[in-house]
């Protein structure tokens, strides 16, 4: 397995695939990545060669991704948080933050549901 950013990216998938492994990078920023570093979409990562690889890892690294791009995201969320916000309050409680309605939907961010206590006869 080549190892690009602290992450073994899988060696049987297209290059422009296997670099959507990495925590923040998707198809357009691994397209962007493969075009800076002069390596074609269509070769697979087993056929690399350790310059391509050390072209792509520079390339890569000129984008925050995995650690520090989780901090900034967490450190985003707890700032939100703190000042008491309404994204802050809906992260605190556990709801949709982006406005979805939760009559109906939103199990995901609500959990399982829950009995309520009393309502038996």
């Amino acid at each position: 397995m080549a190892r690009i950013a602290g992450i073994d990216i899988p060696r049987d998938k297209r290059v422009v695939i296997s670099l959507t492994y990495i925590y923040g990078v998707g198809r357009t920023t691994a397209q962007q990545v493969l075009e800076s570093a002069g390596v074609s979409e269509d070769t697979r990562v087993r056929d690399l060669t350790e310059d391509e690889l050390g072209r792509i890892r520079k390339a890569v690294n000129e984008f925050t991704i995995e650690g520090d791009l989780r901090r900034e995201t967490s450190l985003n969320i707890k700032r939100l948080i703190e000042i008491g916000s309404y994204r802050g309050v809906r992260h605190r409680r556990g709801l949709p933050v982006r406005g979805q309605k939760t009559k109906n939907n939103s199990r995901t961010r609500k959990g399982p549901r829950r009995a309520v206590a009393g309502k038996k006869k």
